[in-house]
């Protein structure tokens, strides 16, 4: 083997640690739960464990170039420290990168979970061709990164590319940081099982209903499954999110001007159901995309597949590397901080 870094992909169910060669090659993964509910100290432990069992395991196929940890939340780049984490709640203001610095007797790099996932995508997935990227990742939040020169954009306080809480509704669904009608609340997972069940509450959905009332985890997936086999009030959903992601989309295509946006994320599972209504946003709200739009024989569709195509193109695609991206991003932090 040749030379490697660790990356880590810390979310608020499962904990997965990867070593991958730096060109690329996965070498091996794993993926423990996040015991949350036992707090961070715990977390912490169980990564700095299985991180030292991996480097050890290797140690005499090649040298190890550093450790990139991804965390959901709002990190100070320059000290390390995790000021806010909707997923792990008992980490507001902790001094992650010390703590873990100190248990494995080395450097890492921190970043956030969502420019992790960007930066995967740039090196390795529907990116890799261009230096210029921006992310939306749509989960149980939504997550945004952006990627300008081939490196990771931070912004003046390491915040930059929140995409997740721009307002696509004024005095719309409450978002959980607080604002109202951000696409966070319109096009995360949570925001499709909330519209969901408005729908069925308001008595004009009932095989939602029927699907709710067999699954007491009803889940966005449940919701996609109903779109794809045709139920309106399922697809009208779906169109929905499509409608809020192409909003933010042409505000931030008018804005950047760059050459690639990536949707990735669980929900871009569901890219056929809201694609559509993405680009017929993009078109009509975006100046800028209508004018550098790829032919439609040739772009983009409910595929999200990209045909190869000429220069001055604005593509809006869907991810490549799945759950991955994250991984990848994070063990490419070293390669190219140094560690």
């Amino acid at each position: 083997m040749t030379n490697y870094s660790i990356g880590v992909d810390l979310g608020g169910t499962n904990l997965r640690i990867a070593a991958v060669e730096e060109r690329g090659n996965l070498v091996e993964k794993t993926t423990l739960g996040t015991r949350v509910a036992m707090g961070r100290d715990h977390v912490v432990n169980d990564m700095c464990a299985a991180i030292q069992q991996l480097s050890e395991k290797h140690k005499n196929s090649g040298k190890l170039l550093g450790i990139g940890i991804g965390v959901p939340g709002i990190i100070d780049m320059e000290t390390g420290m995790v000021r806010e984490s909707p997923n792990l709640p008992d980490w507001a203001d902790y001094p992650a990168r010390t703590e873990i610095e100190r248990r494995l007797r080395t450097k890492v790099i921190l970043e956030n979970d969502a420019n992790s996932a960007a930066f995967g995508e740039k090196w390795l997935g529907a990116a890799k061709d261009v230096n210029d990227m921006a992310m939306l990742t749509l989960g149980t939040g939504v997550g945004g990164g952006l990627v300008l020169g081939g490196r990771i954009w931070h912004g003046m306080a390491g915040m930059a590319a929140e995409f997740g809480h721009t307002t696509v509704e004024p005095e719309g669904a409450l978002c959980g940081c607080g604002n109202r009608g951000c696409l966070e609340a319109y096009a995360s997972a949570t925001a499709v099982v909330r519209m969901a069940r408005e729908a069925i509450a308001s008595g004009a959905a009932p095989a939602l209903a029927q699907a709710a009332n067999a699954n007491v985890e009803f889940s966005a997936k449940a919701v996609y499954n109903l779109a794809i086999q045709g139920d309106e009030e399922a697809r009208k959903i779906f169109r929905r999110v499509g409608r809020a992601l192409g909003i933010v989309l042409s505000d931030m295509v008018n804005a950047l001007n760059l050459p690639m946006y990536v949707i990735g994320g669980g929900v871009s599972s569901a890219w056929e159901a809201f694609a559509p209504s993405v680009f017929e946003e993009l078109r009509q709200r975006s100046m800028v995309y209508a004018a550098t739009a790829p032919e439609p024989s040739r772009g983009q569709g409910a595929s999200g597949k990209v045909e190869p195509m000429g220069t001055k193109k604005t593509i809006v695609t869907r991810a490549l590397l799945g759950s991955d991206a994250g991984l990848y991003g994070a063990a490419r932090l070293p390669l190219v901080n140094g560690s």
